[in-house]
């Protein structure tokens, strides 16, 4: 494991970065290693002696899963489709939790012919034709399956004015909803119950943007702890221990110190660091990936423009969704933010402006989308290039 320090969001990152690649073209996409290994630590340390498991998601990237499952206190994969889902375990990964349904029936086939795919693979449900679609395929065993319960924070639920604080995922949402769907399921001889999910979004995924959030965040947390242990224990009552009761985020490990019913919780994007995540309270995270860009244009005096870098993260379009420079001295245009094939950057007054070849670098808003736009990602250790790993895209996969 790395043992060099991580570097940080200054100048000497910049410098270290653009003298570590200046033989490799931009765009270019690199992983601080000590950042990554010091980040899962980090993580292991908020999350009270719980396993994590690693959301495939944020990392896309096989060689650096492998390498967080290496770190003691990560146990098993959170992948977003079931294609990928199979591939993992033909390259010999295990324990993988399907965090989205699916009802691709091809994929589906796939899955049921295959008897270690079905020991190692759970699927993701919340309705009942999710059930028909996997009873379709005629598994040669039952499907693992766990149910996927609504974490968000409804309030006035019962007026003509509710109001709905997070993603919308699972219509399941109450006690009841879970238990009368538990009920359908067991009708169901093709499928086996052996987990719930509990995604706090509005928790997990939103910075501790103001004091408004903060609040939001504190009541949501102990209306879920509450539901969620009704749940759990009406979940037991029916069908005795479960084997995954899986919750949080990086954004919400340090939460569950009380939640005895809890026997995981997941994180991914910590392990990079990305932009959105600077906004949170006392994570103790570094950076760790970052993307290259060189400048090709100087339109006006205290404007540059780097080739490329419109790697614009999903979610709601916001100025937060844009990529952002490492140097203070360095900020996107509003007008026209992170472009498809080029990128102009204001120089801060007073500041040296980059010249034509020189690079500048950026952090992604979110984590493994960065890996979308990359064959490989570099890895930086010390402030050396020591290597150079295929992404899910290099290996020639793009599960959606």
């Amino acid at each position: 494991m790395n043992t060099s320090a991580p570097i940080s969001t200054t100048q000497r990152a910049s410098a270290i970065l653009s003298a570590a690649t200046s033989g490799l073209p931009a765009p270019i996409s690199v992983i601080d290693l000590a950042a990554f290994d010091a980040n899962g630590r980090t993580m292991v340390s908020r999350a009270h002696g719980r396993p994590i498991r690693v959301a495939t998601k944020s990392l896309r990237v096989r060689a650096l899963l492998e390498r967080a499952l290496a770190i003691e206190g990560f146990s098993g994969l959170m992948a977003y489709s079931l294609r990928e889902a199979l591939w993992l375990v033909r390259e010999g990964m295990r324990d993988i939790l399907v965090a989205y349904p699916t009802v691709d029936a091809d994929v589906l086939r796939e899955l049921g012919a295959n008897e270690l795919a079905l020991a190692e693979i759970t699927l993701m449900t919340d309705c009942s034709e999710h059930l028909d679609l996997i009873a379709t395929a005629h598994p040669v065993r039952p499907v693992r399956i766990a149910i996927d319960v609504d974490s968000s924070l409804r309030i006035l639920s019962r007026t003509p004015f509710p109001i709905h604080l997070g993603v919308r995922r699972s219509p399941l949402h109450t006690e009841e909803d879970v238990t009368t769907y538990l009920d359908v399921a067991q009708r169901n001889s093709q499928v086996n119950v052996v987990g719930l999910m509990f995604y706090d979004a509005q928790i997990a995924g939103l910075p501790d943007s103001s004091p408004a959030v903060r609040l939001v965040k504190k009541i949501s947390r102990a209306e879920l702890a509450q539901r969620r242990a009704e749940i759990v224990a009406a979940m037991k009552a029916r069908v005795g221990q479960l084997d995954i009761i899986n919750a949080g985020g990086t954004g919400s490990l340090h939460t569950f110190d009380q939640a005895t019913e809890i026997t995981e919780v997941t994180a991914g994007s910590g392990f990079y660091h990305p932009g959105l995540f600077d906004g949170y309270e006392n994570l103790g995270l570094e950076p760790a990936a970052y993307f290259g860009l060189d400048v090709v244009r100087t339109p006006t005096r205290g404007i540059v423009t780097a080739f490329a870098g419109g790697y614009v993260a999903s979610g709601q379009a916001k100025q937060n969704r844009q990529p952002k420079p490492i140097s203070v001295d360095l900020t996107a245009i509003g007008t026209e933010g992170a472009g498809e094939v080029q990128t102009p950057l204001v120089v801060r007054k007073g500041a040296p402006a980059p010249r034509i070849g020189d690079r500048v670098w950026l952090r992604n808003a979110k984590a493994g989308e960065q890996m979308e736009r990359f064959n490989v990602t570099h890895l930086l250790e010390g402030e050396s290039i020591v290597d150079k790993l295929p992404t899910y895209r290099g290996e020639g996969n793009n599960f959606g």
